[in-house]
């Protein structure tokens, strides 16, 4: 037998076997990347299937992340009924709903609230997902987070600072620092802003 012949068989058989050997997590993250709905269906419709918190390997991205990524609500919102955890993160610390407001997905934050999404849990930086919002001085962003309970005063790890300081130190924009005015200040929150060293 030439190499060429017996090299194409045992291509035509490593193909299958790999398929076959993809994990149920990577195919429901394929299938929810690609908004292949039926086949998402079908794989969490499986006796058994846990895949709704499937992690990327490379990324760390959880369908929630990729879903907020392209704006979809009614996803998120089937994703979520399904059991998606609302504060996973992927593999720099972001949560789903830092990462709708660093995309500025103000619509999503009522969502992931009322999914018991934490909107103080900060990324690998500190930066909450009230601190990227006023870093952008996206207005509608910062009131959807005010309102899910954000902390004005969770401070980041690389300057110290707060949303409210930010805020107040953006004098080119007062509008966000008028938003702060009026809140109480609150202490920044331990339990959830990572290791003290």
């Amino acid at each position: 037998m030439s190499p060429k012949p017996f090299l194409l068989s045992l291509a035509l058989i490593a193909a299958p076997v790999a398929a076959q050997q993809q994990s149920e997590g990577y195919k429901f993250l394929s299938a929810v990347r690609e908004a292949k709905n039926n086949d998402v269906l079908q794989i969490l419709g499986k006796p058994g299937a846990t895949p709704i918190n499937a992690r990327d390997v490379t990324t760390g991205e959880g369908a929630l992340h990729i879903v907020i990524k392209r704006g979809d609500a009614t996803y998120l919102r089937y994703l979520l009924q399904k059991g998606a955890d609302p504060n996973l993160r992927d593999g720099k610390g972001n949560t789903p709903m830092l990462l709708a407001a660093q995309l500025s997905q103000a619509d999503m934050i009522p969502i992931l609230a009322a999914a018991k999404a934490n909107p103080n849990l900060a990324n690998s930086a500190g930066e909450t997902p009230l601190i990227r919002a006023v870093q952008q001085r996206n207005v509608p962003t910062v009131r959807a987070l005010l309102a899910a309970k954000a902390n004005p005063d969770q401070t980041d790890n690389i300057a110290g600072q707060s949303a409210r300081d930010y805020a107040t130190q953006d004098t080119r924009y007062p509008v966000l620092a008028s938003l702060f005015a009026d809140l109480p200040r609150q202490g920044r929150n331990p339990a959830v802003a990572g290791p003290k060293f």
